[in-house]
């Protein structure tokens, strides 16, 4: 075998051991994923997040937060001004979790289209506001720079 034949060879195994790292790498980033949706992403694309796992965010609207009698469930709705969903949390909610505050909730969405959360994260001072949550706000249109609340109409 020619010198040339075993550099070829050798540029070949190492493309080869490259391609299956890369394929190794991006399966196991697959199943760590978590996508994140507002309330009117999610009206569109509901039959792609079925049995998955991903984040929503919007503001907790007002008058929504019901406890529930076993004292360790609540539901609210989660609002970006245009859409709201349903969320369902059990557990103890952040001490800063509030109506009309930004918040980011992580779980599933149910058949009957209430979100099963598992966590929830609610902002952290009053001029924070996690970027996405941020961000669907500003395409709903209902988000003025500075603000943390909805912009009423």
């Amino acid at each position: 075998m020619t010198r040339k034949k075993r550099r070829l060879y050798m540029l070949g195994l190492a493309l080869l051991g490259l391609g299956t790292a890369t394929a190794l790498t991006l399966t196991a980033f697959e199943d760590n994923l978590v996508f994140f949706f507002s309330p009117t992403d999610l009206q569109m694309k509901v039959a792609e997040v079925q049995d998955r796992s991903f984040r929503l965010g919007g503001l907790v609207e007002d008058g929504s937060v019901k406890r529930q009698p076993d004292g360790i469930t609540t539901d609210f709705r989660v609002t970006d001004g245009v859409n709201g969903v349903l969320v369902s949390y059990r557990g103890q909610l952040p001490d800063l979790f509030r109506e009309g505050q930004g918040v980011v909730a992580e779980g599933k969405l149910r058949p009957d289209g209430v979100f099963l959360a598992r966590e929830v994260l609610a902002k952290h001072d009053e001029n924070y506001m996690p970027p996405e949550v941020a961000d669907a706000l500003k395409r709903a249109e209902h988000f003025r720079a500075g603000e943390t609340t909805l912009v009423k109409e």
